[in-house]
């Protein structure tokens, strides 16, 4: 027994040491490439500034500081040809990031909708399913945006007879203008901060009674539906700005303009249909034995659906989904050819005032970049949280 141990030992000890000569190796590998990276990064920087300094041409980012000479014509926060580059590239970055939030919850929404209708056993059902899925992902995106937008700017009704409900929607060529809080900003960042406070004290209660199997709430549903309420509560108690008639147009209230909806549309229906193919995907990888263990328990198909598969599926779904979701966003740069002005058609705008394309386009890959990588990693927090919740 103590030579078995003995062997035991040092069959443990070897073991340690092959790991921690192959960890040291690895490591040393990547300080290399890494050192490596940082020298050729450093050499065509190097070049490339000796280059522009030969042919008398401006570089650097001191331009951010100036005036930027400048309107957009949409704006999340407060801007003037007054303010300067940097603030233009801000308000861009708002707008991607606005349009990109606003597709990626609607198409992840119609995406799970679709993709459980291919799978319905109404053959019509599957049909209209199947036909969404076709037709968006044949069509090339751009096409897909023209076409709205044709359809957005000629094809609705002037502002002075646009299609309304009450007074609180209207469309028309001006685009979908709605009544909002007075409150303005200060009721969504209300409505904001009482969520997120709703979402934590949930996600709290919820890790408090694990111990005695309460049934789970939906930290991400609760966080929706509260802003939604505590929204409406501001337009309640504050008063409500409606849309109202002039001889021409609608004036007051909230407003999506036509190359917002152009957008928002086209990257709704045409990431839906991938979403559909990989919730598809999902729950068919579920084993047929969960399903009939649901029947077994006296579920309907929907309950078996809801309860059962969509969360052993959503296992192999969340890391397909959070491709679409940065393809999504970076398929927002087709705005500038609709016209919205998101941080693509911001730089556009700057390169033709400063000529300095090289540290424009630096500044928006950059943009890009931040936010893929901020999608990244919350996409792999929300994998992990399903990883260890699911059975």
């Amino acid at each position: 027994m103590l030579i078995r141990d003995g062997f035991s030992s040092g069959g443990d000890a070897a073991w340690r040491l092959r790991e921690s000569v192959r960890k040291r190796r690895e490591y040393t590998l990547q300080a290399a490439l890494l050192l490596l990276l940082v020298a050729v990064v450093a050499a065509v920087v190097m070049t490339v500034g000796a280059n522009l300094e030969a042919r008398n041409i401006r570089s650097g980012f001191d331009f951010l500081s100036a005036r930027a000479g400048f309107e957009i014509g949409e704006t999340l926060i407060p801007f003037s040809s007054a303010d300067s580059f940097l603030r233009a590239f801000g308000v861009g970055t708002l707008n991607t990031l606005y349009v990109s939030a606003w597709a990626i919850v609607t198409s992840t929404v119609l995406g799970f909708v679709v993709g459980l209708m291919r799978l319905s056993r109404h053959p019509m059902l599957r049909l209209l399913g199947t036909a969404h899925v076709e037709a968006y992902r044949n069509i090339p995106l751009l096409v897909l945006l023209f076409a709205i937008y044709l359809v957005v700017t000629e094809l609705l009704p002037a502002g002075n007879r646009a299609w309304h409900l009450g007074n609180w929607l209207y469309l028309s060529k001006a685009g979908l203008q709605y009544a909002q809080p007075l409150w303005g900003w200060w009721a969504v960042l209300g409505a904001l901060v009482t969520a997120g406070v709703a979402a934590v004290a949930v996600r709290w209660w919820r890790a408090k009674k694990k111990k005695k199997k309460k049934k789970k709430k939906k930290t991400v549903a609760v966080f929706f539906v509260v802003f939604a309420l505590s929204w409406v509560a501001a337009g309640a108690i504050g008063g409500w700005e409606h849309p109202r008639a002039t001889r021409f147009a609608l004036r007051g209230g909230g407003q999506w303009t036509p190359e917002f909806l152009t957008l928002w549309l086209g990257l709704t229906l045409f990431t839906s249909a991938a979403i559909a193919e990989i919730v598809r995907a999902g729950v068919l990888a579920v084993k047929p034995g969960q399903w009939l263990a649901g029947y077994a328990l006296g579920l309907t198909r929907a309950e078996t659906v809801s309860y059962i598969v969509v969360p052993q599926s959503l296992r192999l779904a969340i890391p397909p989904l959070a491709s679409q979701y940065m393809n999504l966003t970076k398929n927002s740069s087709l705005a500038v050819l609709v016209g919205y002005p998101d941080v693509v058609s911001v730089g556009n705008t700057a390169i033709n005032v400063t000529a300095q394309a090289l540290e424009v386009i630096s500044l928006i890959m950059l943009v890009y970049l931040f936010l893929n990588l901020v999608t990244a990693v919350v996409m792999n927090r929300i994998n992990r949280a399903v990883m260890k919740s699911s059975f």
